[in-house]
């Protein structure tokens, strides 16, 4: 572990002297790059030195223990054990820190939420997490965008693509993939009884063009009249768009612009982002393989949460974390789940062998 550590100071410190070259600091892309990898290698820099520190005061205690009087002797021990305990922490924490990153960790997200089981009652819920993201990703001070949506006449959400732009907003999101469910009474139901829906969501990192080559041969790309509600052009204009990748048969549509053009240019981001998260789900299929228990494949079969509206409580059961504060987490404060699903994958991946 020690020459790891030495190596990503070395190179944090090259990072540093980059930033300071005109020539680099007048190349946006190359700053950007170069910035991006300074801020990722700042804490595990700043915890070798303080494991640097605390190694050399515990060297220090221990030659002070060994000579002068009894009272030294009794104030270096109880350094060195302050210091033993530190060093212990700090060494964990490297630990976790050396974990091999999640190279989309950074990237933006696409959301894509979808109502399954139950009707206009799941159309309603999946507006409430559409809700709950973005009042989220306000609090994080993200930005969201709507790149499609497909509504109810009740103002439930059939289908809804969005957009998550900001730093670290995948390693954020990306364990909300999964089955939703919840349990509530309808405002529908006369008789007070409570119903069960669910709610599907997929949150795929945003593949840049450089990250995916998509020709254009493969794609038929048609043109259609808006639907649904909307403003005057609706059901006017050919703006709606429909993009078929041929060789996996996968289509995406997009009507929420009035223009042709940027209709086309968010299903594209669409596209791209699923295609690159279908080679994405491979490789996590072959590591789940290894480790059963992750939390991260984002298994869109996966029943990953309960909402319980008369109990006003919240279940993880990937993780079997229940929480009683349902409105809060509705409300976007959702940073405790996300949180915990994060230490838990870092530990079975400590436990896994992963880490240095």
């Amino acid at each position: 572990m020690t020459d790891k550590l030495r190596e990503i100071k070395q190179r944090y410190e090259e990072v540093a002297q980059a930033l300071s070259d005109p020539s680099v600091v007048g190349d946006q892309a190359a700053y950007t790059r170069l910035s991006r990898e300074h801020k990722q290698l700042s804490p595990v820099v700043a915890a070798y030195d303080r494991f640097t520190r605390l190694t050399r005061d515990m060297e220090e205690a221990k030659e002070l223990a060994d000579s002068g009087d009894e009272e030294m002797r009794a104030l270096a021990a109880e350094e060195y054990d302050a210091a033993k305990k530190a060093l212990a922490e700090t060494e964990e924490e490297l630990r976790v820190l050396l974990l091999p990153r999640d190279p989309n960790d950074d990237k933006n997200v696409i959301v894509e939420i979808r109502g399954g089981a139950g009707g206009e009652e799941a159309a309603l819920f999946a507006a409430d997490l559409y809700r709950m993201y973005t009042m989220y990703a306000e609090k994080k001070g993200f930005k969201s965008e709507i790149l499609n949506v497909s509504e109810t006449g009740l103002g439930g959400i059939k289908e809804i693509s969005f957009n998550i732009t900001g730093d670290g907003a995948f390693s954020r999101y990306k364990f909300e993939s999964g089955v939703h469910r919840v349990q509530r009474v309808p405002e529908t139901e006369s008789g007070g009884r409570i119903h069960t829906s669910t709610v599907t969501v997929a949150v795929l990192p945003e593949a840049e063009e450089v990250d995916l080559v998509i020709d254009p041969a493969d794609l038929q790309i048609d043109t259609y009249r808006s639907s649904g509600a909307g403003g005057q052009h609706v059901n006017k204009t050919e703006s709606a768009i429909r993009i078929t990748h041929l060789p996996t048969g996968m289509v995406v549509e997009c009507q929420d612009e009035r223009s042709q053009h940027k209709n086309k240019d968010k299903a594209m981001r669409v596209l791209r982002a699923r295609l690159l998260d279908a080679e994405r789900m491979k490789q996590a299929e072959k590591i789940a393989s290894d480790r059963k228990s992750q939390v991260g494949t984002g298994d869109r079969s996966e029943r990953i949460r309960t909402y319980n509206f008369p109990q006003g409580r919240v279940t993880d059961h990937r993780i079997g974390l229940t929480l009683y504060k349902l409105e809060q987490i509705l409300g976007g404060e959702i940073d405790e789940l996300i949180d915990a699903l994060i230490t838990f994958d870092q530990a079975e991946k400590l436990k896994a062998g992963e880490g240095v």
